[in-house]
């Protein structure tokens, strides 16, 4: 179990150092329609590449497969658009705080659909996670007064999408090769995104070298490898734990932009950072003395 629960851990901290790179795409003068269209594209012509050049045996899908993964995949792509949509709106910090909010709302989510309800150790450590999340977005000094609503309504709905995503991929596609499964569901994820942004990427004028660069790099950190990781671990952790041990992008996204967008942190915000990941310890280390 140990080595699924790492690979969502890794999985968390890939994506978390991807709004720091965002906000420093969006400085040259891309948007998000670009970027996310650009990253979830070069995402899937790799993933497919890869299960073709390493698969060793055909594996069947149904329609319905197909379908729920595609559906999985679109979700992704749709939480990854908004997100980087309000982080144009809003500090990356304060967007990350209210995505980070996928991890009550999965537990939520779990107990009323699926009647699994969570032990009291997800519960503490949840709410040492939501803890930590307030203190270490620096929202617990500055509050969120005069912020943009609407991007305050996009990083909630990304959070909500996130948490749907996390337990659509715990659910579907248990026993598939976990590479056929993430080429499927980033194939989904890139078919939605441009549908969503057909209209703007028609007369977009920016699809040049500059942002092939950033869609190889974002696409290699939020849609190669996290999909790979999650594809595998996320079935076998369980989606609630898996959802706690995901707020790692929290932590992963202070110290990025702080030292590479200079951005400030304090004493109050690094503590945050160590109560989070307190709290993954807490919750999994029954399963590390294995």
């Amino acid at each position: 179990m140990t080595r699924y629960i790492l690979m969502v851990f890794a999985g968390a901290c890939s994506f978390g150092i991807l709004s720091t790179f965002v906000k420093l795409a969006y400085r040259e003068g891309y948007n998000a329609a670009e970027i996310s269209v650009t990253q979830a594209f070069a995402g899937m012509v790799v993933l497919w590449l890869l299960y073709i050049i390493t698969r060793r045996q055909r594996h069947s899908m149904s329609t319905g497969d197909w379908a729920w993964l595609l559906l999985t995949g679109g979700c992704i792509g749709v939480t990854s658009f908004i997100y980087y949509v309000s982080v144009a709106y809003i500090p990356a910090s304060v967007a990350i705080v209210i995505l980070m909010q996928f991890t009550w709302i999965g537990l939520l989510m779990e107990a009323v659909f699926f009647k699994k309800i969570p032990s009291l150790l997800q519960l503490i450590t949840t709410v040492m996670i939501l803890a930590g999340t307030w203190m270490g977005s620096g929202l617990a000094g500055n509050g969120i007064t005069g912020l943009s609503v609407k991007g305050l309504l996009y990083a909630g709905a990304s959070a909500f999408l996130y948490a749907v995503y996390i337990i659509a991929n715990s659910r579907v596609g248990k026993s598939m090769d976990a590479g056929k499964k993430s080429a499927v569901m980033i194939t989904g994820s890139t078919l939605c995104i441009f549908l969503v942004n057909a209209p703007q990427l028609v007369t977009s004028t920016h699809f040049d070298t500059g942002l092939l660069k950033w869609a190889l790099f974002l696409s290699l950190f939020g849609t190669v490898i996290p999909p790979l990781l999650f594809a595998k671990g996320i079935p076998k952790v369980g989606a609630g734990i898996s959802g706690v041990i995901m707020t790692a992008e929290l932590p992963v996204a202070v110290v990025c932009s702080h030292f590479i967008l200079q951005e400030p942190v304090n004493g109050l915000q690094w503590a945050g950072v160590a109560l989070m990941l307190l709290s993954m310890l807490l919750l999994n280390a029954h399963y590390f003395r294995k």
